[in-house]
C-alpha cells in the first residue's frame, strides 16, 4: 500500500489508537448502527467530529463522507470511504491521503451482547509525526471511549422516534 523502504522504519513511522468496549446490544443491531452514516452513526459521534457530510451512499460499503476533527485545538479535514471487509463484522474507514485506517470491529457475544473495538492507525514522519506518536495515541483513545460509550448508550436506548440525524447530503 505505502512505499516504506524497511520494516523498521515502517514501524517506526506507524501510529496507533484504539478502544475497545462491551455493549449490552446484539451485534447486528450495533453494527447496522456503525454502518448507517446517515440515519444512526452521526447520534454516537463524540463533540471532536463535526460537519459530518455524506458525498455517496450512507449505509455499509461505497459509501463516500467527509468530516472535521479537533484534537488538541487542531481541526483537521478528513473525506473518507467506507469498506466492509466482513460485512456484519467489520467496517473500514480509509482516507489514503492522510494514510490513514479506521477499522470498526463488532463481535458477537455469548450472552448476546457485543464486544466492538476502534482502532485508528495512520503514518507519519518528521518533527511533527514525532510529536504526534507522542501525543495523539491517548487524545484519540479517549475519543474512542468516548464515542462507544454514546453507542452504548444509543443501541441500548428505549425505542422511541428520533430527530433526524446532523449528516449532511452533498449536492
Amino acid at each position: 500500500m505505502y512505499d516504506l523502504a524497511t520494516e523498521a522504519q515502517a514501524a517506526a513511522m506507524k501510529i496507533t489508537a484504539s478502544a475497545e468496549r462491551r455493549i449490552d446490544a446484539p451485534a447486528r443491531l450495533v453494527y447496522g448502527y456503525i454502518a448507517d452514516f446517515r440515519r444512526h452513526h452521526p447520534h454516537f459521534l463524540p463533540s471532536q467530529f463535526s460537519d459530518l457530510e455524506i458525498e455517496c451512499g450512507g449505509v455499509g460499503a461505497g459509501t463516500v463522507h467527509r468530516f472535521r476533527m479537533t484534537l488538541g485545538g487542531r481541526t483537521t479535514d478528513y473525506r473518507v470511504r467506507v469498506g466492509e471487509p466482513q460485512p456484519g463484522r467489520v467496517l473500514i474507514e480509509s482516507d489514503p491521503s492522510r494514510r490513514m485506517l479506521t477499522t470498526f470491529t463488532v463481535e458477537s457475544e455469548l450472552d448476546g451482547s457485543s464486544r466492538v473495538r476502534i482502532e485508528t492507525r495512520w503514518y507519519t514522519d518528521g518533527l511533527q509525526g514525532l510529536v504526534e506518536r507522542i501525543v495523539a495515541p491517548g487524545m484519540l483513545r479517549r475519543v474512542f471511549r468516548e464515542e462507544l460509550e454514546l453507542l452504548e448508550r444509543y443501541a441500548t436506548r428505549p425505542a422511541v422516534a428520533l430527530p433526524v440525524p446532523a449528516a449532511r447530503v452533498a449536492a
